[in-house]
Order: C-alpha cells, then structure tokens, then sequence
C-alpha cells in the first residue's frame, strides 16, 4: 500500500527580529515536529528556527532552497519529500511565504500533485500595512514590484494612482530596499496633491513607521527609506 503524501507546511517568520514570536501556539507545535524545509535563505532560516527554540539540534535539519533563481525542474525535485509521505515546511525570507514569494510556484504544484497544503498564522507585511493605512480595505491590489526602468515605473504609478480615484481601490506596491528613494521621488512627482499615500517602514521593528498623509505633505517631508523594508499605498 503506498504511503499517503506529507503536508506542505507555510511557515511565516518575522519581519524584524525584534519581534520573533510571530507563531500561534498551535503553529509553533507544528514547526517544533519539522526537521525538513524548503526556505528562502538558509541563514534566516535557521535563525528563525533558533529563535523559535526547536527542539531539534541545527545538525539535523534539512533545507532545500527556493529562491528566483530555481528552475521548474528544480522545484519539482523539491517535491519529492513530500511525495515519500514526509511533511515539510516552506519558509520566506520574511513575513507569510507564498506572497511575493517565489514559495507560490511550489505550493501550486503541490496543488496539482494532490499534496495537502497547510498555512500557519502569522505575519504579512502587504496585510499589516493595510491594516494600518486607514486606506479602502474592501478593494485593493497588491502589485509586487513596479516596472525598474524609470519612465515605465513613472507611468506605472500614474495608471495606479487613475485606478485609485477611479475604482476607490487602494493599490499597494514594494521596492528593493536601496531603491525606495527613487520610488519615492517618482510617487511624489507623478501623483496630484490629493492622493494619499502610506508608507510602512521596517513593520514589527522597535523603529516601525506607518504614516498615510496626502501628497501635498509628503513633499513638505519625506523620510529616509533607504535600505529599509518597506510597503507603500495608494489611496483616496
């Protein structure tokens, strides 16, 4: 009789350090039965894991790496633990894995290998953001990453910011750390004084900023993002 498959565990991790106990009780009980892992980085893993105090010793885990970088063929191979009935869990370098997370192609193809797939609570950063912003939480979208070509991005967040007055949905948007201030500059210099935008930096951090004022105020003062974490969000 073949063995019935393991379970794709989603396993969020802090946004800061800072703040590392980011699991539900019930989650943490799961995390602590897992030697095997699929993550992003294996240094902030097991950090992660560390932080948590695992039971198990650091020698006896076991990590497979998902990143940008991994080709379809890999990925595939990632399954196979799971295939031989042995649970698993997929982490993201922060925050909820499967949301601007390579983890999203792995767990679709759990999907189509009939491998259950479980998420634990825990932190996201779009979601907290949201939370926070005070902006339309019954319609919003969440793009990722805006174009890096600097005329495309500026005619990016003028199609969102239309789409923000047009349809009163807050659209909601990331950058590489080291290129926050570029997008904010574009953000300032394309949208019309009257459109808020919310910035969350460094999220669960003892330095954590959300703030959401219009245009018109951001252009009077602005902070410095640079190499920070952070969400911004456009609103009405």
């Amino acid at each position: 009789m073949m063995k019935p498959a393991g379970t794709l565990y989603l396993i969020p991790t802090f946004l800061s350090e800072d703040n590392a106990d980011v699991l539900t009780a019930s989650g943490l009980k799961i995390v602590h039965q897992l030697k095997e892992f699929i993550v992003e980085n294996e240094k902030t893993a097991r950090r992660f894991l560390k932080s948590i105090s695992s039971p198990f010793a650091q020698s006896e885990f076991q990590f497979q790496t998902l990143n940008e970088h991994t080709s379809k063929e890999e990925i595939n191979s990632l399954l196979q633990p799971l295939i031989e009935g042995r649970n698993i869990g997929l982490m993201s370098e922060a925050g909820a894995p499967g949301v601007a997370d390579p983890g999203s192609n792995l767990v679709q193809l759990a999907h189509s290998k009939g491998i259950r797939v479980h998420p634990l609570i825990g932190p996201s950063s779009v979601l907290l953001s949201l939370m926070a912003s005070g902006l339309n939480g019954q319609s919003f979208l969440f793009h990722g990453y805006l174009p890096r070509e600097a005329s495309l991005r500026k005619q990016k967040i003028k199609e969102l910011e239309k789409d923000t007055w047009k349809k009163n949905q807050t659209q909601i948007f990331i950058e590489t750390p080291y290129r926050n201030q570029a997008l904010l500059a574009d953000i300032l210099g394309q949208c019309t004084d009257e459109t808020l935008l919310c910035i969350a930096v460094n999220l669960s951090s003892p330095t954590e900023l959300i703030m959401t004022k219009k245009i018109s105020a951001w252009k009077i003062k602005s902070p410095d993002l640079n190499k920070k974490p952070c969400i911004f969000l456009l609103g009405k």
